[in-house]
């Protein structure tokens, strides 16, 4: 067996900073409990402020001091996390105090050995944003002990077989076994400081003197006694809370604060192997102070992203997040933030590509429309779609763009009247095709444009159009009493653009009988 241990020795302090801003997370901060120190951040110890000193004494060594107030639910909260992006890696995971383990010998051919799984490992952690300390061995007590003692990978505190091992833990010290620093002032008086000189002495005397469980535990660390564990099992589906540090009345205070609910939904949508496709984000707010008998303010406001394409990616999620919050107004501050997600696609994300190719395009378009309705609503953000009539001007419709058809490749993108379909795709779908030349233009006009005729060719800015392909004829809508009858033609302007102009059929209005146009109309062009 082969087991990796996580060591956060900075994790209660760095769960309550997570929702700092960055100038207070910079300063001195430290996290009390029962009126004493019990952490503190590099600012506040190189003010002397250090874990067991009361309240007052560190105020006033650090008077510009930010406490607060240890929180084991905080902690195991932010420990979870730590263990769901360790399930990535092996299904064997187990918390152990401020630490988590994996047991990964079944994982490493998988992963190309043991550094590259150490290096993937680190990378799945980092955005959670905690000071991680790693080490091997072939017992997981042994393990965690290297971790909590040396973790550095240059003084060697990595070991795969049980031999260097135990040389390596005859060094450590004794108050690293948890039995240790219980009795660590009786081991001090006695001189035994490291394991090499506690197992120097009479197992039966050592028992009768401190417990069983001294020995035991330094068995288990040298693989000379079984170890019991209770596996981490993920859960159906994810919820997490955070506490906010100060009220948030701004989308981007609630952004940073959902950013790190974002880590740990990641963090668990990829231990279930998962792509992410909704989830809800639930501000809880403070109540109101002032208000009417009448209007009695919610508890809380939830804000539920729905994706068109299942995602991964945490930047993408906040940026997503950040559009939506951009244009939710706040009933109240907010003073907690929670994220719940049941919607999860199986399957890994799709690999990175070299060369992007079609399916990536669609997908990098997808994301950009999610975004574009995430800011200015889903309605504003419009394509066409393809209705089986022959006139150009009815032959598309509006309707709110879906990213999801756009990730699939089914549909063009366009917005309105003069924006327009792929030219690829209004062609193949219109069967308008022949050679690989496009014979309708992308681009049409909000309405036909009259032109004017001169010897018995139609004119555009001034000079006369050269018609180059054509006629085609279009007639159709006498059921609907709009009924048209035109001869379409590719013609070319007098600046080397190609326009789409016909000649309508029917017979002219009365009141158009001297405008000079004798039917003929420009209704695109081509792009």
């Amino acid at each position: 067996m082969l087991w990796i241990a996580l060591h956060l020795p900075a994790l209660s302090l760095e769960a309550f900073a997570a929702t700092l801003e960055p100038a207070q997370a910079a300063g001195p901060a430290a996290l009390v409990e029962a009126h004493h120190i019990v952490q503190a951040n590099a600012a506040a110890r190189a003010l002397g402020v250090q874990p067991g000193l009361k309240r007052a004494t560190a105020l006033a060594l650090a008077p510009d001091l930010l406490l607060g107030q240890a929180d084991a639910w905080r902690d195991a909260e932010a420990l979870t996390a730590v263990a769901h992006a360790a399930l990535a890696f092996t299904p064997a995971v187990a918390v152990a105090g401020q630490g988590v383990r994996l047991e990964v010998q079944a994982s490493l051919r998988y992963f190309g050995g043991l550094e590259a799984l150490l290096r993937r490992l680190r990378a799945a952690l980092q955005p959670l944003g905690h000071q991680v300390q790693m080490a091997t061995a072939p017992t997981a007590l042994g393990a965690q002990l290297l971790a909590r003692w040396r973790a550095d990978l240059a003084q060697g505190p990595h070991s795969t077989a049980l031999g260097p091992l135990r040389s390596l833990l005859d060094g450590a010290p004794v108050a690293l076994l948890d039995a240790g620093l219980e009795h660590h002032e009786a081991l001090q008086g006695m001189g035994l400081r490291s394991v090499a000189q506690l197992r120097a002495l009479p197992r039966a005397g050592l028992a009768r003197r401190f417990g069983p469980g001294l020995l035991l535990d330094l068995d288990r660390a040298r693989g000379e006694a079984p170890e019991p564990h209770a596996w981490v099992v993920l859960p159906p589906q994810f919820a997490s809370r955070i506490e906010l540090f100060t009220r948030a009345d701004r989308s981007e205070q609630v952004v940073a604060g959902a950013a790190i609910l974002l880590a740990r939904l990641v963090a668990w949508a990829q231990a279930r192997h998962g792509r992410i496709a909704r989830f809800t984000l639930r501000m809880h707010h403070e109540a109101r102070r002032h208000r009417d008998l009448d209007d009695e303010p919610a508890s809380h406001t939830d804000l539920q992203l729905a994706l068109a394409e299942p995602a991964i990616d945490p930047q993408h999620l906040q940026q997503l997040l950040r559009e939506r919050l951009g244009r939710l107004p706040l009933a109240a501050p907010a003073l907690e933030l929670s994220l719940h997600c049941d919607a999860l696609v199986p399957g890994e994300a799709p690999n990175a590509e070299l060369f992007p190719t079609r399916a990536s395009e669609h997908a990098g378009l997808a994301r950009l429309i999610e975004r574009l309705q995430a800011r200015l609503g889903r309605e504003q953000v419009r394509s066409l779609q393809l209705v089986q009539d022959h006139r150009p001007e009815r032959a598309t419709v509006t309707q709110a763009a879906d990213p999801a058809r756009l990730a699939r490749g089914v549909v063009g993108q366009g917005s309105g009247q003069g924006a327009a379909l792929s030219p690829a795709h209004l062609a193949a779908a219109a069967g308008m095709m022949d050679n690989s030349i496009v014979t309708r233009p992308v681009w049409l006009c909000p309405e036909p444009e009259p032109l004017r005729l001169q010897a018995q060719r139609p004119w555009l800015d001034g000079r006369a159009l050269q018609l180059l392909a054509g006629p085609e004829r279009i007639e159709s809508g006498w059921w609907d009493g709009a009924l048209v009858a035109r001869d379409y033609y590719v013609a070319q302007a007098g600046d080397g653009a190609l326009v789409w102009v016909y000649r309508s059929r029917l017979p002219a209005p009365p009141d158009a009988a001297g405008d000079g146009t004798s039917g003929w109309f420009l209704h695109g062009r081509f792009a």
